[in-house]
């Protein structure tokens, strides 16, 4: 079992899991048969595989399902799915004392390859328009309030197995009256007919710098990887 703990705690276990190699491996050659649906809903972790504080959202008809998340973060919406697929998700989140964790796993199913390779590209091209520093003044709503805050991002290739892509690290540091950050990473990654999106984040209060989240890049890598290793 995979356990991500809660955002206040110092220390978080990660047990049970496949070891990673930095972000790729030249495991066993890949099968070529597609996936189907269900085979990537079984595959993609529930709250009982992430750890006893995940849950469900607590509206998780907000969410809708023609559509990604934000890949670039800042002011930018989130694009809609590529056409053709079939989609498969499961959002998790975790309130903790001092922040919140987060993820969306998103499975878009085509009928073969050509459509998911039509589809990666889509979303890489997008990717690659991403802003490298962006900088949000206060934004206050009657449903949403967020202090200003300055965003990077930076697209990393990234390989697991069979599967193939890339990854958007966003970092976000909030102004200093309103000290907190929040770190994402949007992993998009392909085989056979099938795309991942998967998006885990990471946001705390009260505190700035970088090196704040030192837990999140084992995280994220982590969560894809189960996923991954989960297809077989």
């Amino acid at each position: 079992m995979l356990v991500i703990g809660k955002v206040a705690r110092a220390a978080v276990a990660l047990a049970a899991l496949a070891t990673f190699a930095g972000c790729s491996s030249d495991d066993s050659a890949p099968d070529n048969a597609n996936l189907d649906a269900n085979e990537m809903r079984g595959a993609l972790l529930q709250a009982a595989d992430i750890g006893p504080t995940w849950a469900a959202p607590d509206d998780p008809t907000q969410d809708d399902p023609n559509k990604l998340v934000s890949i670039c973060g800042g002011t930018t919406t989130p694009p809609p799915v590529p056409p053709g697929a079939t989609v498969v998700s499961a959002p998790f989140a975790d309130e903790g004392d001092s922040g919140a964790q987060s993820l969306y796993q998103i499975a878009l199913v085509y009928g073969n390859a050509s459509g998911a390779q039509a589809a990666s590209t889509a979303l890489r091209t997008l990717s690659n328009n991403c802003a490298a520093k962006v900088s949000v003044p206060a934004q206050v709503a009657s449903d949403k309030s967020e202090p200003a805050y300055t965003e990077t991002a930076e697209i990393q290739p990234l390989t697991q197995k069979s599967w193939t892509g890339f990854v958007v690290i966003r970092h976000k540091e909030y102004e200093a009256k309103h000290p907190g950050t929040a770190d994402t990473a949007v992993a998009i990654l392909r085989t056979r007919n099938v795309v991942l999106v998967d998006t885990y984040g990471i946001y705390r209060i009260g505190t700035s710098g970088p090196s704040v989240n030192t837990d999140f890049a084992a995280n994220w890598q982590k969560l894809v990887g189960t996923v991954v290793n989960n297809v077989g």
